[in-house]
């Protein structure tokens, strides 16, 4: 299994980031993507793929949240970064307006910019939406055709939204959000017709602990040793073997971020 989107260089993993990889390996993770999402975590994510290489890579950009710290310094070196073989993609990027920590005109100016930067480098997009699908999407379709590849990552939105994200030849990333039968039952329905060549999975660590993993883990921190959960949960929503779709997504990941398999 590849976990697309996990976010290493948080501090929550500073005390045990080796025991976290080795737990990882163990569980049958054979290459995760650590995501950056603004310029301490893009550097941290980038020195990790370079310690690990071939089991680690890294992206960089500016999640929406941090929108208002954009500047023509940050976008440089976000470029310069990209430049690494270790960096697959942009990102993480887009728009986020459940909690709005940055304003909405910062956010959607970020974002344009970072997409420029992808089209540019030829690399592939990693995407955060949350409840701002209408504007999102009109961004997302006014440049699609210039893009290489996009993942709307963590997805949890409308079967309709989803829609319209395989109408643009997205990629779709399905985190532990599918083991909440209370929250993901929407989710759980909608993931079926994802098609199979664009379906990814990630923990989204340390976020997102899959509600079917039981023990609990008393600190509740999310890992990539809980992937194969989602896994489970996907293949449980699509009536799909796990070990097929542990193949398929793995082998889309691979594609996906042009890295070995």
């Amino acid at each position: 299994m590849i976990d697309i989107g996990a976010n290493l260089a948080h501090d929550s993993f500073d005390a045990d980031r080796d025991a976290v990889l080795a737990r990882a390996w163990a569980a049958g993770v054979s290459a995760i993507v650590v995501t950056g999402s603004d310029a301490a975590s893009n550097e941290t994510a980038l020195e990790l793929a370079r310690a690990h290489p071939k089991r680690l890579y890294a992206t960089a950009g500016l999640h929406p949240h941090h929108a208002a710290d954009w500047s023509e310094a940050l976008g440089a070196r976000i470029a310069e970064l990209a430049n690494a073989p270790e960096v697959v993609a942009f990102g993480e990027c887009g728009l986020d307006y459940f909690r709005d920590l940055s304003p909405r005109a910062s956010q959607r100016a970020a974002f344009v910019a970072q997409i420029e930067l992808a089209i540019a480098a030829r690399k592939p997009l990693f995407l955060h939406q949350r409840d701002a699908h209408a504007d999102f999407l009109a961004i997302l379709s006014e440049h699609r055709s210039a893009l290489l590849d996009c993942v709307v990552h963590c997805f949890t939105d409308t079967r309709a939204a989803l829609d319209d994200y395989v109408a643009l030849d997205c990629h779709i990333g399905i985190t532990g959000w599918i083991c909440d039968e209370r929250r993901g039952a929407h989710l759980i329905e909608a993931v079926p017709s994802i098609p199979s060549e664009r379906l990814l999975i990630e923990t989204d660590s340390p976020y997102l602990l899959p509600r079917t993993l039981k023990p609990a883990p008393k600190h509740r921190r999310n890992e990539p040793a809980f992937l194969p959960w989602v896994l489970r949960g996907v293949a449980q929503a699509r009536g799909e073997d796990e070990n097929r779709l542990a193949d398929q997504t793995r082998r889309n990941a691979a594609r996906f971020f042009r890295i070995a398999s």
